[in-house]
């Protein structure tokens, strides 16, 4: 398997003048922990993560993980005073040093770029344009649809019926494609990530078992807790 099989495309990305209340508001109504920085030609320039973000709040609590992304919008709280007199842009915060990866990066080389630089994903490109993105957790997934010394590669029609199912999600489902991953080996689909609801997780299924090509679909989505993504 390549990075093309198993990345995110349609990645939510911010320009470099975005301010944090907003990267802040992004990453928590999409569910996301990082967004690519990039400029009007689509080229990554760095990437902001909720570690970026974190550096500018002090705190000393164990509360939740996210509840530091919510305090930017709730008044009568440190987080949110912090904000309004310390307000910086994408590329004042932005993690500027990146590794970037190829489309055709077979996934075991992308797994030791994460390991090796202790990171948790990696943009890819195309022609020097972000195109999706690989973290941790879609190599996971792709490992497990295929062992690394399977003699399954994935084909060209794979990564057709591939294309096709997330297009046909993201134009006529409303579930937003880029909460989901879809990696197919041999005609056989795996769907993983979140969706709002089980109508939303039937579309998808739906979506993926009338793709010409397909012969199974193992649907792994999950819900979003509830309060995620609305305030």
């Amino acid at each position: 398997m390549l990075a093309v099989d198993v990345m995110t495309p349609n990645v939510i990305t911010v320009p470099p003048d975005a301010d944090v209340r907003e990267i802040a508001r992004l990453l928590l109504e999409n569910n996301i922990s990082a967004v690519p920085v990039v400029d009007a030609e689509d080229k990554v320039l760095g990437i902001v993560s909720e570690g970026d973000l974190m550096r500018r709040v002090e705190n000393g609590s164990e509360a939740p993980k996210s509840w530091w992304l919510k305090s930017f919008f709730t008044g009568g709280n440190s987080a949110s005073e912090y904000v309004k007199t310390h307000a910086r842009k994408a590329h004042e915060i932005m993690t500027r040093d990146l590794i970037i990866i190829g489309e055709d990066e077979p996934l075991h080389r992308v797994a030791k770029l994460l390991e090796k630089h202790h990171i948790k994903r990696v943009p890819v490109v195309r022609d020097g344009k972000l195109v999706g993105i690989v973290s941790r957790a879609n190599l996971l997934r792709g490992f497990s649809a295929t062992a690394p010394d399977a003699e399954t590669p994935v084909t060209s029609d794979d990564r057709q019926i591939r294309d096709a199912i997330l297009k046909e999600v993201d134009e006529n489902t409303g579930v937003w494609v880029d909460r989901i991953n879809v990696i197919v080996t041999e005609g056989v689909v795996q769907i993983w990530g979140l969706v709002e609801s089980q109508e939303e997780k039937m579309a998808v299924q739906v979506a993926a078992e009338n793709t010409p090509g397909v012969k199974t679909v193992e649907n792994n989505l999950g819900m979003i807790p509830r309060g995620v993504g609305h305030f």
